[in-house]
């Protein structure tokens, strides 16, 4: 393998990562606040792409990027209140049905709205065949934009949880959601908004990606099982770790086309996950506990 060719299948590799590792996040930010994992997370990042792609034709990119994270939070926050809100300590088989019924839901009404459309949006610098040069490899320019929102993501992330008064309060709940109801905490806005920051952080995710990636509206189903894995790798619930188990998923999955058929790459993610169920369930950075919080 080429030193240029090697560069070539890293960025793939870190790019894929990065988005892997912001749905991985997302699904951690639930799960530590409300003990949920929520299946419907991929379909965050499918809405961002597909309602920024719908309202560019009468806004600035920007704006339409803006439009549709704000959108897909607003789902993201009535998803909670209308189907899980209402919820008296549901069972974790329950939770898990209802999440993948919000996550067909989601699908189908993607699919009557936008119909079986491959869309994407424009490169936010040059186009499809701008490169540039990394040490001989034609690296393109949406990568980078892709890996610094995720990086900015995830430094935002940490700040919020660390320096504000919600971001605290959220991570009281992971902690110890009866003792924060004893100080005073509503622990059930806490929910609602752990939903819309999980929204929010996959749609404009999912709105980086669509130059490079395109978008549909069965996206989600794909991004939600690479997006389960990598926090299933990094130990539920450790958002931190998260962001290195996408990392390590991207990379195994775009090296794997030098020695596997492009059709097995998604096998991957799924054997990866099946191992570490079965050898380590509590993932390979953590104890699989409510960490992720406390480690941002």
């Amino acid at each position: 393998m080429t030193l240029e060719l090697f560069i070539q299948y890293f960025f793939a590799g870190i790019t894929y990562g990065s988005i892997y590792a912001i749905v991985a996040i997302g699904f951690n930010i639930i799960y530590n606040t409300t003990g949920i994992i929520n299946f419907a997370q991929g379909e965050f990042v499918m809405l961002g792409g597909m309602i920024s792609i719908s309202l560019l034709p009468i806004m600035p990119l920007p704006l339409a990027i803006a439009a549709a994270v704000a959108l897909t939070m607003l789902y993201g926050a009535l998803l909670e209140i209308c189907f899980i809100r209402w919820l008296d300590n549901p069972g974790v088989l329950r939770m898990v049905i209802i999440t993948i019924g919000l996550s067909i839901l989601t699908r189908e009404a993607a699919l009557h709205v936008w119909d079986e459309s491959i869309r994407s949006l424009p490169y936010f610098v040059g186009n499809e065949i701008s490169t540039v040069n990394v040490l001989g490899a034609r690296v393109s320019p949406q990568v980078f934009w892709v890996i610094g929102a995720c990086g900015l993501m995830v430094a935002f992330l940490s700040i919020f949880f660390q320096g504000t008064s919600v971001g605290r309060q959220m991570r009281a709940c992971a902690a110890n959601r009866k003792a924060a109801v004893l100080c005073g905490i509503n622990t059930r806005d806490m929910v609602t908004f752990s939903f819309v920051l999980s929204a929010g952080i996959g749609a404009l995710a999912g709105c980086v990606m669509s130059p490079i990636t395109s978008t549909a509206y069965d996206n989600g189903t794909g991004l939600a099982i690479k997006g389960f894995t990598v926090a299933i790798l990094g130990g539920l619930g450790n958002s931190a770790a998260a962001v290195a188990a996408g990392l390590l998923l991207g990379i195994i999955e775009a090296f794997s086309v030098s020695v596997l058929p492009l059709a097995f790459q998604d096998a991957i993610a799924i054997a990866i996950l099946l191992i570490i169920l079965f050898v380590r369930p509590h993932g390979l950075f953590g104890s699989g506990t409510a960490a992720g919080l406390k480690e941002f």
